[in-house]
Formats: C-alpha cells, sequence, structure tokens
C-alpha cells in the first residue's frame, strides 16, 4: 500500500526509510492531462479516501508533505468487473464510485464481438513484427479458424501474445502456449 500510496501522490525526501528525495507523484505528474486508474477496483480502501479527496479538492499532499499542490487533470479509471457490484459487496467506496462514474464506456470482451478478433489480429501482427524486425507473415487457414474459434478469456492481451508469437513463428495451434514461461527463459 505504501508502495501505490508514494506511486500515486509522490513523497518528500525523508518521508519515510529510503526516500532521500523528493518524488513527484503519477497525480502531480498529470498537471494539465490525464491521469488513468487501470483495474481501479484494486485500490485499497485507505488509498480510496485519498483519492476522493484529492478528486473533491483538485488537490494532493505528498506523503511527508505540509503543503497540498494544486492539480487540474482528467481522470480516466478502467476495471475488469462491475465497479457497481464491488461497491454493493464493501470491497469499494460508494462516493468514490459516483465521482468516477461521469461516463461508461462498456467494451465487451472479445469472445462477444468476435468480427474485431482477425482485424485486432492483423494490427498486432503488424506491430510484433515490426518489433522484431521481421516481415509480416501471411495468416494461414489454421490460424484463421484458430482465431475465430477461439474465447479469448485473456482478451486483448491474450490476442496480442498470440500475434507476438505468430510473428516469432511460435504459435504451436496443436499444443496451447505454456504458462508460466517468461522471457527470461527462452533460449
Amino acid at each position: 500500500d505504501s508502495v501505490a500510496e508514494s506511486e500515486l501522490f509522490g513523497h518528500e525526501a525523508g518521508a519515510f526509510t529510503g526516500a532521500l528525495k523528493r518524488r513527484v507523484g503519477r497525480i502531480e505528474h498529470a498537471q494539465g492531462g490525464t491521469l488513468f486508474l487501470d483495474e481501479i477496483e484494486s485500490m485499497p480502501l485507505n488509498l480510496q479516501v485519498k483519492m476522493l479527496r484529492v478528486l473533491q479538492e483538485r488537490r494532493v499532499e505528498p506523503l511527508g508533505g505540509n503543503e497540498s499542490l494544486a492539480v487540474d487533470m482528467r481522470v480516466v479509471a478502467a476495471t475488469k468487473v462491475d465497479l457497481g457490484l464491488t461497491v454493493a459487496e464493501g470491497g469499494f467506496r460508494d462516493d468514490l464510485y459516483h465521482r468516477l462514474n461521469v461516463i461508461t464506456i462498456a467494451i465487451p470482451p472479445l469472445r462477444d464481438r468476435r468480427e474485431d478478433v482477425i482485424l485486432l489480429f492483423q494490427e498486432f501482427l503488424r506491430r510484433a513484427a515490426a518489433r522484431f524486425g521481421r516481415a509480416v507473415p501471411a495468416i494461414t487457414g489454421p490460424v484463421l479458424d484458430h482465431l475465430r474459434r477461439h474465447d479469448w478469456p485473456g482478451n486483448v492481451r491474450e490476442l496480442g501474445h498470440f500475434a507476438e508469437r505468430y510473428a516469432l513463428g511460435l504459435a504451436d495451434l496443436e499444443r496451447p502456449a505454456p504458462e508460466a514461461v517468461t522471457a527470461g527463459t527462452l533460449a
């Protein structure tokens, strides 16, 4: 929690052990722009209180600081759960939910918009090939079948990773990708 708090709100030198110099937090850094809070449902309740105060007062106080700083920013929050249900279950503050819930854009999972899968895959494949310095490989019939049949439980991230494996020639449609392989373990 303290690392997340320092990351969001920043800290002054000496605020805690190891805080050798002042650090500008994400909120202050978003001054004049947009603060994006991904997976807002996982924000600890104690930080939700502080975030609510920032949104109400438009001021942030870094850890260990005595003065608050004015902030002018937009806040965009994303969640992978129904935040209204999380509020009802007591896992998210009702007042913060209503402060954030100005405009809601619901993006259905890929399994509910299969017509987007191939188009997204083509774009991810193009980007992956460029990043890896490779030619964009042709999309074969078995790959098209896989793209159409798979439910994509990992949504866009899973599709993007599949495109990366395909660009590298590592996509094996006969067996699923290993679950716990990291880039550091590939030879």
